[in-house]
């Protein structure tokens, strides 16, 4: 059994699978997932797990040389805003509409669905290569 790191088998083998620029995609409860896209569901209640819980086990796990967001999050979730962020500072981050954000989702190799309940709680996570 693992000891550390993301002890979901499905996201482990996700991130271990990974290569240069794909893409990997957190989204809160209502986020639809494209047809032929994988999904993780973790949401276990309203609110549970957390978005900011799943982004900081991923910002652990896996190298990100850029982001997509949805332009609203920063006037419609300035908190998870300012916590992406916090927890990518040195990141490029990409901003697009919110219907551009979901058709952009069909390029990521899974979805991962949160229980987070605040709007616009989603992320594209590009990976980057760790040499």
């Amino acid at each position: 059994m693992k000891k550390h790191g993301a002890l979901n088998s499905e996201i482990d083998k996700l991130l271990a699978d990974l290569g240069h620029t794909d893409q990997l995609t957190i989204g809160d409860l209502g986020l639809p997932v494209p047809t032929g896209v994988k999904k993780i569901d973790l949401a276990l209640k309203l609110g549970s797990p957390s978005f900011e819980e799943v982004l900081s086990v991923m910002q652990q796990e896996m190298a990100v040389e850029a982001i997509v967001l949805a332009e609203e999050i920063k006037t419609e979730n300035a908190e998870q805003w300012q916590l992406i962020q916090k927890t990518f500072p040195n990141v490029p981050i990409r901003f697009v509409p919110h219907e551009a954000f979901k058709e952009e989702t069909k390029e990521s190799k899974a979805i991962i669905r949160t229980g987070e309940a605040t709007p616009y709680s989603n992320i594209i996570l590009q990976a980057a290569v760790i040499f």
